[in-house]
């Protein structure tokens, strides 16, 4: 998906900073072009990041948007995944996002301008069975991003959550960004079968990471850029779905639900 962003950045007019932990990997999948420059950034090495940002300033002088991407899926039930391999999924797609948010929001507040567009998936607003590593990421990525946006509007700083359906990107591919479980426990009878399911997904999602980027650079041109986009036929269903579930959810103790605060005592 990042190849297609920075591509579809570059076809608009944009200047645009690649990053991938191998600089050269940008330029032989972008292209070479006067206004890619392409950097080695490893969202867990906080000094790579700082190295990034700051050839960003001394290339362009600026940054006015800055999309967080990169991450990976940890898939698996809850109990047959390591401790170890829980917290690498959050330390990648929830502390690599803040990291280099962190290096590039003092350029911004500088500036008195930006955007921040932080992609977090339909799984940061409605998890499932076999998910919950990557769900809880970016579930914390949805609330982090909330937050922050009510933090740096001040600045002129605008932020936006993308939250995409299945798209046919390399997320699903083995040995790339999709790790399995690393423990077995018997109980767990359909693991294998949920593993050959996922795998059967691979290259068979709906979504066209091109025409994503595509809208992406248009939400980005918006004088009020929207706090959520959801990207995607499935995902605008799923979400809806989650809003109503959410609702009823809310309406099913109400006896229960209120009433509950201090009656004080008479005078």
């Amino acid at each position: 998906m990042g190849v297609d962003i920075a591509r579809a950045a570059l076809a608009a007019g944009h200047r645009v900073v690649g990053s991938a932990r191998d600089a050269a990997t940008v330029e032989a999948a972008v292209g070479e072009h006067a206004d890619l420059l392409a950097v080695s950034l490893d969202i867990t090495d906080t000094a790579s990041i700082d190295a990034a940002a700051n050839a960003a300033i001394d290339r362009f002088d600026r940054i006015d948007v800055l999309v967080n991407n990169a991450g990976n899926f940890q898939a698996g039930y809850f109990e047959e995944i390591s401790p170890e391999r829980f917290r690498a999924q959050m330390e990648t797609n929830f502390f690599g996002p803040l990291n280099v948010t962190r290096a590039v929001l003092p350029v911004m507040r500088r500036q008195r301008s930006g955007h921040i567009v932080t992609i977090t998936s339909t799984a940061g607003v409605v998890s499932g069975g076999f998910g919950s590593a990557y769900g809880a990421s970016k579930f914390a990525l949805e609330g982090w991003t909330e937050s922050l946006r009510e933090e740096v509007e001040q600045f002129g700083i605008h932020i936006t959550a993308v939250e995409p359906g299945f798209f046919r990107t390399e997320l699903l591919v083995e040995g790339s960004s999709t790790l399995w479980p690393d423990l077995s426990i018997d109980d767990y009878t359909d693991t294998a079968s949920t593993i050959e399911a996922w795998k059967s997904m691979n290259g068979k999602q709906s979504g066209d990471p091109a025409k994503l980027a595509a809208s992406l650079v248009k939400i980005l041109d918006l004088d009020e850029p929207p706090a959520r986009w959801v990207a995607g036929a499935d995902a605008v269903q799923a979400v809806k779905q989650k809003g109503q579930t959410l609702i009823d959810q809310a309406d099913a103790h109400l006896d229960l639900s209120t009433g509950l605060d201090h009656t004080d005592d008479a005078a």
